[in-house]
C-alpha cells in the first residue's frame, strides 16, 4: 500500500470513529469518502453494511427554517427533524443532499448532486433535484457493462497508482 493509501485509510477510520462517538450508527464495512456532513445530529443517522458515502454529501436531519417563526408564541416549540437511514449496499454520489426522515432502500444508488427528499425504493437508481427514479440497479449495471472498454486490469491498476503518486508528489 502506498503512503497515500495508508493516510486515506487512517483518515477514514478517524472520521468513522468520530461520527460513532457522536451517535451515528455506521456498519463496519462502509466507505466514507472525503468530508461529508452529518449535520448537528449524527445520532439520527444510520448507515447499513457495504455503503459508500461520497465527497461533499450532506445528511440533513433537521429543518432549521423553523427559526424564522419560532419567536411567535404559537410556534415557539415547533421543531422539525427526522432520522436518515441508508440501508445495506447503497452508493450515495458526490454532493448529494439527503433530507430529514428519508430512508434509502437496500441496493440503491443516488446519483451525484441529487436532492433526496423522500424515501428511495430498494434496487433503484435515483438522480436529480428532487431525486426521482431513473432505472433499476440491474438496468444500470447492464448499461455500464456495455460501456466498459476492453482493458488490462493489471495495467489499469499500475497506471492508476502511478498517476496518484505523481499528483501527490507535485503538491
Amino acid at each position: 500500500m502506498s503512503i497515500i493509501g495508508f493516510l486515506e485509510q487512517r483518515y477514514h477510520r478517524w472520521l468513522v470513529q468520530r461520527l460513532r462517538r457522536r451517535g451515528a450508527k455506521i456498519a463496519a464495512d462502509c466507505r466514507i469518502i472525503g468530508k461529508p456532513s452529518f449535520g448537528s445530529e449524527p445520532y439520527l443517522v444510520e448507515i447499513g453494511r457495504h455503503v459508500t458515502i461520497s465527497s461533499d454529501c450532506m445528511l440533513i436531519t433537521h429543518d432549521g427554517a423553523t427559526w424564522v417563526f419560532r419567536d411567535q408564541p404559537r410556534y415557539q416549540h415547533v421543531i422539525s427533524y427526522g432520522a436518515i437511514r441508508i440501508l445495506d449496499n447503497c452508493f450515495i454520489g458526490a454532493r448529494s443532499t439527503i433530507l430529514p426522515g428519508v430512508t434509502i432502500g437496500p441496493n440503491a444508488i443516488v446519483g451525484a448532486a441529487s436532492l433526496v427528499n423522500k424515501d428511495v425504493p430498494p434496487g433503484v437508481v435515483v438522480a436529480g433535484n428532487p431525486a426521482r427514479v431513473i432505472c433499476t440497479v440491474e438496468e444500470y449495471a447492464e448499461k455500464q457493462l456495455a460501456r466498459t472498454p476492453a482493458y488490462s486490469v493489471p495495467e489499469y491498476q499500475r497506471d492508476k497508482q502511478r498517476v496518484v503518486e505523481e499528483l501527490y508528489l507535485r503538491h
